[in-house]
C-alpha cells in the first residue's frame, strides 16, 4: 500500500508502507526502545521525517505520537521537514571560526541563495551551521553527507559543490 503526501511547495513523497514495516518489525522488531533507531532508519529513508510516518510508527509500536513527536524534535539530527538530497553542515565552532568558517558560511549562501536551516528549490542542497564537527585541526570544515572537506576557502566552494550535482 502507498499514501503520497506533501508539505507546502515542497515535492510529493510517496510512502512506502512495506519498507517502514521492514524497517519496523523486520529490523527493530517493533521494539519501543529502539524508537530512536528506527527514527534515524526512517530519516535515512526519506532525508526526514514524514508526518505520515510517524503516526504510522506510532500504531505499530504503541508509543504515543506526542512522544515520538517529542523524541523528533528534540534531537537536532531529526528533520520534520523535507531536506535537500546533499545535506551541508559548515563547522562554525571556534577553531574553524577563527579560521574562517564565517565566510564559507557566507560565501555558500550566496551560492546557493538560501539561509541557513533552508533547502535550495531544487531540493539539490540543505544549509546547516554546526558547533563542531570534531576536526578542529583541520578547519575550516564542512561536511556534506558523510564527506569531511577540510583546511577549505572560499573560492574552494563552488568547486567542492560541483561534485554534488
Amino acid at each position: 500500500m502507498r499514501e503520497t503526501t506533501a508539505l507546502c511547495t515542497k515535492p510529493v513523497i510517496e510512502l512506502d508502507f512495506m519498507e517502514l514495516d521492514r524497517i519496523i518489525d523486520d529490523e527493530y522488531s517493533r521494539d519501543k526502545e529502539n524508537l530512536i533507531m528506527i527514527l534515524q532508519a526512517i530519516q535515512n529513508t526519506y532525508n526526514y521525517l514524514p508526518k505520515p510516518t510517524l503516526a504510522y510508527l506510532s500504531e505499530k509500536t504503541g508509543v504515543p505520537l506526542s512522544q515520538i513527536y517529542g523524541v523528533a524534535t528534540f534531537y537536532k539530527t531529526f528533520s520534520l521537514e523535507p531536506r535537500g538530497k546533499n545535506i551541508i553542515y559548515v563547522c562554525l565552532g571556534t577553531a574553524c571560526h577563527v579560521r574562517g568558517g564565517g565566510k564559507i558560511m557566507d560565501r555558500l549562501k550566496e551560492i546557493l541563495r538560501i539561509d541557513t536551516g533552508e533547502t535550495t528549490e531544487d531540493m539539490r542542497f540543505t544549509l546547516e551551521g554546526v558547533r563542531c564537527i570534531g576536526c578542529c585541526s583541520l578547519g575550516p570544515v564542512i561536511k556534506i553527507n558523510e564527506d569531511i572537506h577540510s583546511r577549505i576557502s572560499g573560492d574552494m566552494v563552488e568547486n567542492i559543490l560541483s561534485k554534488y550535482a
